[in-house]
């Protein structure tokens, strides 16, 4: 699995030192900037820093968005432009940092992992953040997705109220897609283990199922991990606390929240399906150990009274009173099987076996 490691170094104050802490997964950096009102818009691709532009106009909505996180100066100098804190650019390009939401000098920015599935047993993780302006939302990506693809096509062909939002409903309409791959993988991962957990049922059970079990275990704590503070986040901006999200578009945010309490739901219940699984499967195991002991013990306990005449009956004694009796041989093999038998039908009776 993709894992995000944190790096343990002395926060530097200078903004000129601040260092992307992921991995370049892009050979160029690109900008792309849609310009959108109701009844306008404009979208323009690969431009450079330098064709960057104002956003003065206020009866407009901005979505500037920027693939590549590994160019440094590239996205210092963007948000340098559209007045982002530097601290705030620390956390953009700190891949490892824990999704948050902070408002400095009337901007609000908005940091997440993405997480999806991928055809392998890994979970792919993008960090993404975001910054909201009164006319403007700035999105940084560390490589190209279609996360937003659908937002983009609801922009061009002018299909549901976006187009007659500002920019916190884009704002919305963007985390709402995170979220909705929150869902999709929750989803996919409750189908392995519903699949696993059938497998426990079975009468021949691999060592490999725990390892699946446990593997799908960190994964659902990777997803609670990284969605509780987008939850957190959400539940800040629903009481209000932030300007740049009007009164009326609260209701959105409030849906978002909705639908990440229900998705970490539905992970710690998948949580607790893997930890009965486990249970479970030890249970089985103990109970297939204890079987085969009681077996090993019953064969034992029958073995006992016959090595015992087989022993008494071996001495080379001449005055054995038996040993010179003509049935003899028979004798003591009948004694013996009159044993078992006896012993098979108190062991059976009891339910010993």
């Amino acid at each position: 699995m993709k894992t995000r490691s944190r790096k343990h170094n002395i926060k530097l104050k200078d903004p000129d030192k601040i260092e992307f802490t992921g991995t370049q997964l892009l050979k160029e950096s690109d900008i792309q900037i849609i310009e959108y009102s109701d009844d306008f818009h404009n979208e323009q691709k690969n431009i450079k820093f330098k064709d960057l532009f104002d956003l003065n106009k206020t009866d407009r909505v901005y979505w500037i968005n920027i693939h590549g996180l590994h160019d440094v100066e590239l996205v210092k100098n963007v948000c340098k432009k559209y007045g982002v804190h530097s601290l705030v650019v620390e956390d953009i390009l700190d891949v490892a940092q824990r999704p948050k939401v902070q408002e400095i000098k009337e901007l609000l920015s908005f940091t997440v992992n993405s997480i999806l599935p991928t055809n392998s047993s890994e979970l792919e993780i993008e960090h993404i953040s975001f910054v909201l302006g009164k006319n403007f939302v700035l999105s940084f990506q560390e490589k190209v997705g279609d996360h937003f693809e659908h937002i983009r096509h609801r922009l061009r062909e002018k299909k549901g109220q976006v187009r007659e939002k500002g920019s916190d409903y884009l704002l919305y309409l963007l985390l709402e897609a995170i979220t909705d791959n929150y869902n999709l993988t929750t989803d996919k991962i409750e189908e392995k283990v519903n699949e696993v957990l059938k497998t426990l049922n079975k009468s021949e059970q691999k060592q490999s199922t725990i390892i699946e079990i446990e593997k799908m275990k960190e994964d659902l704590r990777l997803m609670k991990k990284s969605m509780s503070p987008i939850k957190e986040a959400l539940i800040s901006i629903d009481k209000g606390l932030y300007k740049l999200i009007d009164k009326n578009e609260l209701k959105y945010f409030f849906d978002i929240k909705d639908d990440c309490m229900m998705t970490l739901d539905n992970i710690e219940e998948n949580l607790q399906k893997l930890d009965s699984g486990i249970n479970l499967f030890f249970s089985m195991q103990t109970h297939k150990t204890n079987q085969i002991m009681m077996t090993l013990t019953v064969v034992s306990t029958i073995f006992i009274p016959l090595t015992f005449i087989v022993g008494v009956y071996g001495m080379n004694f001449d005055n054995l009173p038996e040993i010179h009796w003509t049935y003899g041989y028979f004798g003591v093999w009948g004694v013996m099987l009159t044993i078992v038998g006896v012993m098979l039908y108190k062991f059976k009776k009891n339910k010993w076996f």
